[in-house]
């Protein structure tokens, strides 16, 4: 039996978690998460823990936040005034929007802090700055 190196496509069940046991993704339900290793289609540090796996494999590790969606950066936060947001919507912390960049390209966004007269517009990955713990499993290779 091999082990994964770069350029095979692998597929692998995974269990996401956060340090406190709260899970933010899992594969069970869907199926394999199948992609190629190199291609960067996946975090970084998912792509490097199945490396050197063999088919059957399970394994668990921690993904540092630099190796996953990167820190948390204040620059990625917006406020802007409530007259901006879609016509009827009451603004509530947490809730997912939707907005446009000057080159036309959609960026979610998640509302961080209602004010009076504003809101803050979170854009970093609700992952951002987060350590993430997986549990791999390798389903296959495909080199």
């Amino acid at each position: 039996m091999g082990k994964v190196k770069e350029g095979d496509t692998v597929k692998v069940h995974y269990k996401g978690t956060l340090d406190d046991g709260a899970v933010f993704d899992e594969s069970k339900d869907r199926g394999p998460l199948e992609f190629t290793v190199g291609e960067r289609k996946v975090i970084p540090g998912f792509e490097d823990a199945v490396l050197g796996m063999e088919e059957g494999e399970t394994k668990k590790e921690t993904i540092p936040s630099d190796q996953a969606y990167g820190p948390r950066r204040d620059e990625m936060l917006l406020e802007v005034p409530r007259s901006q947001l879609p016509e009827g919507l009451d603004p509530e912390v947490g809730q997912q929007l939707q907005v446009t960049t000057k080159e036309g390209q959609p960026v979610p966004v998640r509302i961080s802090e209602v004010k009076e007269e504003n809101v803050v517009l979170d854009a970093n990955h609700p992952l951002a700055g987060k350590d993430l713990n997986f549990e791999l499993t390798l389903v296959e290779i495909d080199s």
